[in-house]
Parts: C-alpha cells; sequence; structure tokens
C-alpha cells in the first residue's frame, strides 16, 4: 500500500498513482492541456519544421519570456496572432516566438483584453 501522489491527499492504494478520485481530475485535466489540437496535421508539415527550426536558431534556444534555455520537446513554439484568427500568418517567423513551457502556457492564458491594456500603457 503507498499514498495517493496527489499534493495533500491521505487516500491509501495498492497500484496506480492516484486514488480513484484524482485519477478521474487528472484524466480531464489532460484533456484540457492539448494545445490546438485541430491544427496537429500543420505542425507536421516540413514547412513548419522549416520555420521552427528557424525560429529555434533565431532565438539560440532561449525563452523569450524567461530567458531560460530550452531543448526538444521543452521549446514551444507560440504564434503571437493564432492560427485561427489568422491562418495567412502561421509560416511568418516574425508571429513567433520561443517559449518554455511555463511561459506557453501563461501566453496561451492571457486574455486578449489584458494584451491590449498592457500593450497600452508601453
Amino acid at each position: 500500500m503507498k499514498y495517493c501522489d496527489f499534493n495533500g491527499c491521505s487516500c491509501k492504494i495498492s497500484k496506480g498513482r492516484y486514488c480513484p478520485e484524482h485519477a478521474a481530475s487528472k484524466k480531464q485535466r489532460k484533456k484540457k492541456d492539448i494545445y490546438h489540437h485541430e491544427n496537429k496535421p500543420f505542425y507536421r508539415t516540413g514547412a513548419w519544421k522549416e520555420v521552427a527550426d528557424f525560429v529555434y536558431q533565431r532565438e539560440n534556444g532561449c525563452c523569450q519570456r524567461c530567458g531560460k534555455f530550452v531543448f526538444g520537446r521543452q521549446a514551444h513554439r507560440h504564434h503571437v496572432v493564432p492560427i485561427r484568427k489568422n491562418p495567412l500568418l502561421k509560416l511568418e517567423p516574425n508571429n513567433i516566438r520561443l517559449l518554455c513551457p511555463k511561459c506557453h502556457t501563461i501566453e496561451e492564458n492571457d486574455s486578449e483584453d489584458k494584451k491590449v491594456f498592457a500593450n497600452y500603457f508601453k
């Protein structure tokens, strides 16, 4: 027997990592974390891979928000103007930033109102 891996949970379990209550919440959370799955085929094209490599080289492998060095799957390319808003910019290198996973999540969850407000005072 061991304890559930969920932070602060005191339930004992015989197999797996989480008790039934937290296992269900983990599955729900994973589905929400997927970035724009409707664009998945695009991210497999040679044109995207070429632009993604160019952006990585341009930024010297460093996150443009926190400055942390990122490599491999940790190196996320973020579209400043989302593909769903302007598909013509999806391969534009000036519309793509290199971010670490943590900063990418923050950028994705920032609302447009916050961005407009912040840019107004620059």
